[in-house]
């Protein structure tokens, strides 16, 4: 029964995901020469993605070899079912997102209807949410049939603590849904990293060359950067994006299980030790509260698709979203009751019953929505922050940057007070588990935030076809507005990310601790981390400084390709005059090579950063120094994702703001300052940003499966 919601979810949602991906691909792709433009698209993506996926794969194989000598081998063979899955969701989600763009922009041209130009967009972002959804739960869904019930991972006798041949210790489930997490997480900062370089890259390049020297519009087709910056919103934005969110929907699921699995393990002991019955119920109900909430979206995302829409894109998005996160609390509060009716919470911190984990997923949701409004406040330009950093813009870029700045500094005050009262508030109602529960309920209805964040994208791209065809002005206005109102969600579903981020982090940190009782000191065992200790103290420091140094190497690794693509514009338009005057075609191949060989070249080292940085100071240092490593790296982490997310999406739209008229409009000096102020916030919000969260989660799970190898064989304690 139970497992069948789970198999009914993951059909559902895949599914649905093929009806949209045909449906789309149906429709009329526009003239030849709009057709044509939309192909060297769709073959930079392709070209590009193959690549970074061959890389990958090999990184990959290495990385479950190492996991299956080291550890056990279900937790190697997970790891790569993680990787698979998040690899094919971003996959699906560039090849749909490569086909909707002609089609958004063909529909634009031929109805001139705000409302069926965003019907289309958003059903090819669909096939990007519904593929996160349905992929997570199926890899999820395997490991738990596999690995827990046909080897019998999640019986009683299991669910105790196992010796490997290293003389390692660890609960075997355990290993495997961290396995699977850490795959997830591994094609998730690729992806993310890989992309974002690519894609902010092109970007950069055709902007200080194209609008600010050229002064030629966006997406002209005299810009030989205009493709390449349409190849990265495929690449960066769309399967970076999927494969991130993906890795936020099974990082929060997991946080839950592995800290199930310990708590029994810990209390068992004790004077209220949980029932093995509890701890199934603790174990799988996460990923059934899942599973009724894609359920949930995908009635959700229907409701938009067969209704008539109004022109009013930012409502009719809102609708879809509320109704699916309406009815993922409506039927998980039902089924909650029933799952949990008449079961004995002692031990467990469950202080109202039955609903307590129920009430704690309601205050992540709760939380991510506040998240989310205030990320709106700060960078929508309907708002007075993004008005005032308009404003600056008639007064140059260098007071463009420093109000932006200043804005994104003061943006992270109320969200992180948001999310402090919330960690406090689950953890009265539930425990520990509460706190993994706001995590998980704050992503419940990630399917339909990932399709409204994905047609974004699409939208920007299909703007892009237009100008590019020199199609009628209108269509760009309607391509843009669905771009601007796509810029503000994703704003919003990044504020989601790193809340949820922050969340499941704290309960991932929680069995880590947990992991470090030895059998002895199981009974009445209490989580404690010492910070006036030496060694967590120093690296408590260290991990604060860790976010820093990661962005500080993304942002050069942008502006190492962004300005390979800019002396290459150049050289176009000073080596052929006849390419601004339209008499002949750029080299777009050029550009694209440029940002795939800086994104190829670049993405290894950071993303190696997340997953070496625990495991050689743990072998150096120990546990303790990990420990204070992980609390140092999160909480400034979240501050500085925060940040990135709303100076960046607040200098954007401040420039959208300009464009629309205000401040002397396209063209003046406002308008050239902001696209600078544009410029410097793109790697923040589209690289920096989303790859934060990742990294905190990525450095937890590692530090989890590893912490049982250092804290018996590091350095320090050889020597001390």
């Amino acid at each position: 029964m139970m497992l069948g919601i789970i198999v009914v979810s993951v059909v559902a949602a895949l599914g649905f995901a093929a009806v949209n991906f045909y449906s789309v691909k149906r429709l009329d792709p526009g003239t030849p020469i709009m057709q044509e433009i939309a192909l060297a698209i769709q073959e930079g993506a392709d070209a590009f993605i193959r690549h970074e996926y061959r890389i990958i794969a090999s990184i990959a194989l290495v990385i479950a070899v190492i996991l299956g000598i080291l550890v056990s081998w279900y937790t190697g063979v997970a790891f790569l079912l993680g990787a698979v899955m998040s690899g094919s969701a971003g996959w699906i989600g560039m090849k749909i997102a490569t086909i909707a763009n002609v089609r958004v922009s063909n529909t634009a041209r031929v109805t001139t209807s705000m409302g069926q130009t965003l019907k289309v967009a958003f059903q090819g972002g669909s096939v990007m949410g519904l593929s996160v959804g349905g992929f997570a739960l199926l890899g999820l869904g395997i490991v738990y049939v596999v690995f827990g019930y046909l080897l019998g991972q999640l019986s009683s006798e299991r669910l105790t603590v196992v010796t490997n041949w290293l003389g390692i210790q660890y609960i075997p489930f355990t290993m495997s849904v961290s396995g699977y997490a850490l795959g997830c997480s591994i094609i998730a900062m690729f992806d993310r990293v890989g992309g974002g370089i690519y894609t902010k890259a092109a970007d950069m390049g055709a902007d200080l060359v194209g609008k600010t020297e050229a002064h030629i519009p966006e997406d002209d087709p005299r810009n030989p950067a205009t493709i390449a910056d349409n190849v990265g919103d495929n690449v960066g934005d769309v399967a970076g994006l999927g494969a991130d969110l993906l890795e936020s929907f099974v990082g929060a699921l997991i946080s839950s299980v592995v800290l199930s699995a310990y708590m029994f393990h810990t209390l068992s002991g004790s004077q209220t030790p949980i029932s093995h019955t509890l701890v199934n119920k603790l174990m799988l109900y996460p990923i059934l509260f899942a599973s009724i909430g894609v359920i949930s979206c995908v009635i959700g995302i229907a409701s938009l698709l067969i209704k008539k829409v109004s022109d009013f894109p930012h409502r009719e998005l809102n609708f879809s979203t509320w109704m699916s996160a309406g009815l993922t609390l409506l039927f998980n509060g039902v089924f909650t009751y029933l799952y949990f009716r008449g079961e004995n919470f002692a031990g467990v911190g469950f202080a109202l019953g039955a609903l307590s984990p129920w009430l704690s997923a309601v205050l992540g949701i709760g939380s991510g929505i506040l998240i989310g409004l205030l990320a709106e406040y700060y960078t929508s330009y309907d708002y007075r922050p993004t008005q005032t950093l308009a404003a600056a813009s008639r007064e140059g870029a260098a007071l463009t940057i420093t109000e932006g700045m200043a804005l994104g500094m003061k943006s992270t005050f109320i969200p992180v007070l948001v999310i402090a009262v919330a960690i406090i508030g689950s953890h009265v109602i539930a425990g520990l588990y509460g706190v993994a529960m706001a995590a998980i309920g704050m992503l419940s209805f990630v399917v339909t935030t990932v399709s409204v964040d994905t047609y974004g994208p699409i939208a920007d791209n299909a703007g892009g076809i237009s100008e590019m065809s020199k199609l009628d002005p209108k269509v760009r206005e309607i391509t843009d507005h669905l771009d601007s109102v796509g810029n503000t969600t994703a704003a919003i579903g990044k504020g989601f990310a790193i809340g949820s981020a922050a969340f499941a982090s704290l309960s991932l940190f929680a069995s880590y601790l947990y992991t470090q009782a030895s059998p002895e000191d199981v009974k009445g065992y209490t989580l404690i981390l010492n910070m006036i200790n030496t060694m967590t103290l120093a690296g408590a420091v260290v991990g604060a400084s860790l976010p820093f140094l990661f962005s500080g190497i993304l942002i050069e690794a942008v502006a190492k390709a962004a300005r390979k693509m800019v002396q290459e514009v150049r050289r176009q338009f000073k080596e052929n005059p006849k390419i601004l005057s339209g008499e002949a075609k750029p080299n777009y191949r050029e550009c694209i090579e440029i940002s795939s060989a800086g994104a190829i070249g670049e993405m290894k080292g950071p993303a190696f950063i997340s997953v070496l940085t625990p495991i050689l100071t743990g072998f150096i240092f120990g546990a303790d120094f990990v420990g204070g490593l992980l609390i140092g790296t999160t909480l400034s982490a979240i501050m500085l994702a925060l940040y990135s997310a709303n100076a960046g999406g607040a200098w954007d739209n401040g420039k959208k703001y300009i464009e629309h008229g205000h401040y002397g409009g396209k063209g003046s000096g406002a308008h050239s300052a902001a696209v600078i102020g544009d410029t410097v916030g793109d790697p923040l919000k589209d690289t920096v940003g989303p790859s934060l969260d990742i990294l905190i989660k990525i450095m937890a799970v590692v530090s989890l499966i590893m912490v049982n190898i250092f804290s018996k064989y590091n350095l320090f304690a050889l020597i001390r």
